[in-house]
Parts: C-alpha cells; structure tokens; sequence
C-alpha cells in the first residue's frame, strides 16, 4: 500500500492528526487538509487513489466539494460524517460517493475501506484481463473500461465492478446482499440503499438499449441486465 495516496479532509485537526498518522504508520501517504477549499485545491495538484471526506465542513461543505471532484475524477470517495440519517447518506452517495462511513469509526475500519478501495480501482476483485460482452454492451476487465454501441463510458470503480457482475449473469436476477457486497467498502454492514443509489447512476450512464432500460429491478428480490451474451 505504500504507492497509495489518500486526500483526508477533516477540519478537527486533532483527530485528523491521529487519523492521519495510524493511516501513514500502515505504509499509506496522506494528506490531510481542514476545510472545503484546502480539499479542492489539494486535489486539482496532487494525484489520489482515494478522498476521505468529512460532509461537516466549514464554509464550504463536504458534499459540495465532492459534488466538485465528480466533474472531473472518478477518485474512490468515502464521506465521513456524524450524522446517522440515512436521508444524509443517500443524498451524499447521489452527489458522487462511493461509500459511507459514521463517526464514530475505528482506525482499522477506515484502513479497510481504503484497502477494498485500492483493490477495486485496480481491478484486482475482477477476474482476469478479457472482455465481457452482452449485446452492444462491452466491458473490458482489463483496461477497467466500459463501451457500449462504440462509445466509451465514463464509470466509477464502484459502477463499473456493479456493471460487470450484471454483464457476467445476463438475464439472471442478483440479490441487492450480493451486489452490495462490491458496494460496500469492507465486510462491515453497509446500508442497502447504497445499492440502489449506485444502479440509479448506472442506468443514467447506460441510457437505453435494445429499445428498453438495461438494468431491470425485480421487486423485493435484485436487480438483473437485460439481454443475451454475445459468442465470441
């Protein structure tokens, strides 16, 4: 983990400092910063693999600063808050969040998230380098990349490991606790609203297909990708 950059945006400095430190003692290099401003900045001159990102912010807040790296990164992002409503969380994710995690959390918690962030932006839960087709709709496991009639779509890792579970079992329903196991930053529960948030973004990248919507809900049971395999 020591190629690892993170952005840590906390404005209490002591326990960004203690988070900080636990994360740079584990082989991560971290950059911690106080406020909304400080993290847009920081972000646009440096490289990360993951923004841990606390919503209560002064001034400018955490969901608007991550509402502002989504214009222009796809960079895994963990919002950190005190507040345990799940209205909060659900909007955070619908701004561009990869996952959510409650004050107060464990070190060791945090370090997990990162790690299964770090996994997936690197393809490392997927199977081997190779194509996955479904109709027009192309996913290429090696190149972390996603076409569809042609055009490439821009996805997050978090949607892009959802789209490929789907591909991989077309016409076939998976549970919302199997695909929120790739939702969830570690094996600590994680809501399940999480889930229908990240398929909400996908079926907007997606569009249409085949004259329908790609990705169909099955009521009370999942979610399943419209179509058949295409033989390669």
């Amino acid at each position: 983990m020591s190629s690892v950059f993170v952005l840590l945006v906390e404005d209490d400095e002591r326990l960004g400092t203690f988070t900080a430190e636990y994360l740079t003692g584990r082989g991560l290099n971290v950059v911690h910063v106080v406020n909304g401003e400080q993290a847009i900045t920081a972000f646009h001159k440096s490289a990360f693999d993951v923004v841990v990102l606390d919503v209560m912010l002064p001034g400018c807040d955490g969901l608007s600063v991550c509402k502002a790296i989504r214009t222009s990164s796809d960079v895994p992002i963990l919002l950190v808050t005190a507040r345990g409503d799940e209205a909060d969380r659900v909007h955070g994710l619908e701004l561009g969040g990869d996952d959510y995690i409650v004050k107060p959390f464990s070190p060791r918690e945090l370090m997990a998230r990162i790690q299964a962030f770090v996994r997936r932006q690197r393809g490392e839960l997927l199977p081997r380098s190779g194509e996955v087709r479904v109709g027009p709709l192309v996913a290429d496991t090696g190149a972390l990349e996603v076409r569809l009639e042609g055009k490439t779509l821009v996805l997050s890792p978090t949607e892009f490991h959802l789209l490929v579970r789907l591909m991989e079992r077309p016409g076939r329903v998976l549970s919302r606790d199997q695909l929120l196991e790739l939702v969830k930053g570690s094996a600590d529960e994680a809501f399940d609203r999480a889930v229908d948030v990240q398929i909400s973004r996908l079926r907007q990248k997606l569009g249409e297909g085949w004259g329908h919507r790609l990705i169909k809900t099955v009521r009370g049971v999942g979610y399943m990708l419209v179509g058949e395999p295409r033989q390669t």
